[in-house]
């Protein structure tokens, strides 16, 4: 049986909206390829072999996206203060700078640097790290500045 993959709700319809995105890249690739195809004389011109390599990039990462959808088990987002780190909770940490640093648990999947709060693998060195940890507790985290002590501030999920 294929494992479940567990998944916010936003980070559920972000996938599915990606997606979509790739499935209209995939359409564009297609038609691109048959272009080339239908114009070119010489098969081993670089550009075909470059929009063939291209669809089939495409084409993975929508069998994969396909794959990760249809694992996946939204977790509910309630919204409230929990006494641990879970998949799908919020921490908000503060260094001993002050430095206040928010991060979202998530499944490999959903991880993000690029969103706010940034959502990091359960599976990172970070993601496990945080996993059962209370409020108060201090934990040491690789970032992308070296190892840095935080204090857990507050948790939610």
């Amino acid at each position: 049986m294929a494992r479940e993959v567990k998944l916010t709700k936003s980070g559920y319809e972000r996938l599915v909206a990606e997606l979509e995105q790739e499935r209209a890249r995939l359409q564009d690739a297609t038609r691109i390829l048959q272009e080339l195809m239908e114009s070119s004389d010489d098969y081993d011109d670089s550009g075909l072999e470059d929009a063939k390599r291209e669809k089939a990039r495409i084409e993975a990462r929508i069998d994969s996206l396909t794959d990760t959808l249809s694992r996946a088990q939204i977790m509910e987002e309630e919204g409230t203060k929990v006494s641990q780190v879970t998949l799908g909770a919020i921490v908000s940490l503060r260094s001993k700078e002050g430095e206040i640093m928010e991060v979202q648990v998530v499944a490999p999947a959903e991880a993000s640097v690029l969103e706010r709060p940034m959502k990091i693998s359960d599976e990172s060195p970070m993601g496990r790290a945080l996993l059962g940890q209370q409020v108060g507790a201090k934990v040491l985290l690789e970032t992308p500045k070296g190892k840095k002590e935080f204090k857990i501030e507050s948790i939610q999920h």
